[in-house]
């Protein structure tokens, strides 16, 4: 079990790694009176609490976009081959539109991370967004098998905290 920053705190309660519709994070007490927060349920210890929570604010996909994306899935337009797709390297889903998009790209601009930004207006970006289930809402951040959905400062901390 890993014992994190309290600041991290925060934002772990938010992030859903999982890509799950909601992210369960437990408070538990160590034998020896350390307060830790995990994923994991604790081995030792006894549990304080257990919390839920929703994933992150997202921008709607437009109808149009989603359309095309139903398109192509249908159509077997496979772009998982695509090695940049398929790395273990932060790669950033959004679009030019998306006000969620623009403050996830700042905040990892700020951070000095480096990602493979995918726009999911282009028909590149729209293919490899229905290959990764991308949803309805963009920014989507992958990093091998982590995913958040949605952007907040909180939860990001938490992801790079927690990254592989």
């Amino acid at each position: 079990m890993r014992t994190l920053n309290p600041l991290c705190i925060a934002g772990l309660l938010c992030c859903s790694l999982n890509g799950a519709l909601a992210s369960t994070i437990y408070k538990s007490v160590t034998p020896d009176g350390r307060v830790v927060f995990s994923d994991q349920q604790p081995r030792e210890g006894r549990l304080e609490k257990v919390m839920q929570f929703k994933d992150q604010p997202a921008s709607d996909i437009p109808a149009s976009t989603l359309s095309e994306i139903e398109r192509l899935k249908k159509a077997g337009i496979n772009p998982a081959t695509d090695s940049a797709i398929a790395s273990k390297d932060l790669i950033l889903y959004s679009a030019t539109w998306c006000g969620y998009c623009k403050k996830a790209k700042s905040y990892l601009a700020g951070k000095g991370i480096s990602y493979r930004e995918v726009d999911i207006d282009t028909n590149y970006g729209k293919v490899a967004f229905a290959e990764v289930r991308g949803g309805r809402g963009v920014p989507l951040m992958l990093s091998g098998t982590k995913r958040m959905q949605g952007f907040s400062k909180e939860g990001y901390d938490a992801f790079f905290a927690n990254r592989d």
